[in-house]
């Protein structure tokens, strides 16, 4: 009897496409300077007001001509830095306009917001679809940016994807500008009590503050409420690290208006709060969908102040504003929280990494909040046995929810794997893959971080699943890989 031979099957591999972001040191914004304190200001402004009118004139007219076609509307982000350092120092009496913007030229630097690389994608379709062929779709990819002194903030890109496949991207910008804060932000008051309890902070204080204030609050009522508080009750108000922490919340959420029918691609999102005051890192974008059919473009990221990260929430339905949220509750820490794209069974469903090591899976009936998770896996191949991640929000398919993954193996090698979980249980696992889909090859080796491919989210189209990825922290690029193929992996 001949001996039976057993076919070996090929490895499973996706498609490297030939598109690729590198980052480019010509993208700046500009940004405030202001080096060594109330007194260097006050002496920088003595100077320039003992010049003449004509050198006024003729410094600002060659300030101008370098730098005007490097940034939209200079004019008037010199005014604005005019305006925040005389608030400092206090205003000058009858300066010329021109005279007011050569003095916030001097208190103005350009930053090279991706300098030093571009990397860690996400990508949604866009919300504008009426360009494109009915086979074809447009997207919106966010990118982390890195610049000097290693600062991430987030940049975005658009583009098609055609019916087979084939990835357009759009040429970025010339121009860009940080979104800046919009002060009419309205706070929801028993969501801001429930986190400053949750902070452990003055419980009686904080009470007396928010019982006077309507059910929805701007920060200036908000301060208005704690100076009436210091007249009415003295004794009590007299815990200032309760008011601290007050507004340190109320700064820590935030909204930032973006100037109506901007190009995504000029759009900087740089740290604003003190929580992201060294970095902005790794959003995962998801276009949730609410039981009623509306569409929320939501985003967890990692917030960085230097030594602690904290987990945030970006959303907006408009693009033309975006809300800051802190994320609160005792499962939400850590990095790497990703929004599934709607509900399940009523409820919200994050899958987070809360203990660094191992992936979990959390219910919530507020978005802002998530007190407690599942365990879903732990690292058990030999390419993720350091640590497992996710790679973002999953994709649903009738067969179940894929859920890219990273894990970290020898000489801290990051691949992308992937699993599939239950469409009505996603805490019960299908299927997994025993190796990685992504491996950096020898062309994604090196980099600012070596060894590493990494993406915070990717979509389908047409069947297929378009993976933008990171490559060793460096440059970013595509993966593409028939659905059915993957499910086929998964299940058998």
């Amino acid at each position: 009897m001949p001996p039976t031979t057993t076919t070996k099957r090929m490895p499973l591999e996706i498609e490297r496409l030939p598109v690729r972001f590198d980052n480019d040191d010509g993208r700046v914004i500009a940004r405030l300077f202001t080096p060594g304190g109330e007194m260097r200001i006050r002496k920088v402004i003595q100077r320039i007001g003992r010049l003449g009118e004509n050198d006024i004139d003729r410094l600002l007219a060659d300030v101008m001509q370098k730098f005007r076609h490097r940034h939209g509307e200079i004019e008037k982000i010199f005014l604005d830095h005019y305006e925040t350092v005389v608030r400092m120092v206090g205003r000058p009496i009858g300066l010329s306009e021109n005279r007011k913007l050569l003095i916030g030229s001097y208190f103005t630097m350009e930053y090279s917001f991706e300098s030093a690389a571009l990397f860690n994608p996400s990508i949604v379709p866009s919300k504008l679809q009426c360009s494109v062929d009915r086979e074809s779709v447009r997207f919106l990819m966010s990118l982390r940016a890195t610049g000097e002194g290693h600062i991430s903030s987030l940049v975005f890109r658009t583009g098609t994807i055609t019916a087979d496949g084939v990835v357009e991207v759009d040429p970025p910008s010339r121009i860009s500008h940080a979104a800046k804060i919009s002060h009419d932000r309205l706070y929801h008051r028993e969501v801001f009590r429930r986190k400053l309890h949750e902070m452990s902070v003055d419980s009686e204080t904080v009470d007396l503050i928010l019982d006077a204030l309507e059910g929805e609050f701007t920060f200036a009522q908000l301060e208005r409420a704690v100076t009436q508080a210091r007249a009415m009750e003295p004794r009590l108000m007299q815990t200032q690290e309760t008011i601290d922490s007050m507004f340190w919340l109320a700064r820590s959420n935030y909204q930032l208006k973006l100037e109506r029918g901007s190009d995504p691609s000029e759009i900087v999102i740089f740290p604003q709060s003190e929580n992201d005051s060294r970095g902005i890192e790794d959003l995962r974008l998801v276009r949730f969908v609410e039981d009623n059919g509306e569409i929320t473009y939501m985003g967890t990221y990692t917030a960085f102040n230097g030594f602690t990260a904290l987990p945030q929430l970006m959303e907006t339905r408009n693009f033309n504003n975006l809300r800051i949220h802190t994320l609160n509750g005792a499962c939400a820490v850590n990095k790497g929280m990703a929004l599934f794209p709607r509900k399940i069974d009523g409820h919200y469903v994050m899958c987070s990494r809360i203990d660094g090591e191992n992936l979990f899976i959390s219910y919530s009936d507020m978005v802002h909040f998530w007190e407690s998770a599942e365990p879903l896996t732990t690292p058990k191949a030999p390419w993720e046995l350091m640590q497992i991640g996710n790679c973002g929000s999953p994709i649903e398919t009738e067969a179940g929810w894929i859920m890219l993954t990273h894990g970290v193996g020898p000489m801290r090698q990051y691949c992308i794997g992937a699993m599939l979980l239950d469409l009505d249980d996603p805490t019960k696992i299908i299927g997994q893959l025993r190796e990685p889909l992504i491996t950096p090859n020898e062309c994604e080796r090196d980099g600012y971080v070596p060894n590493v491919v990494y993406t915070c989210g990717a979509m389908e189209h047409n069947g297929r699943l378009i993976v933008p990825y990171a490559a060793s922290d460096q440059f970013t690029s595509f993966g593409s890989i028939e659905i059915d193929t993957l499910l086929d992996w998964l299940i058998n």
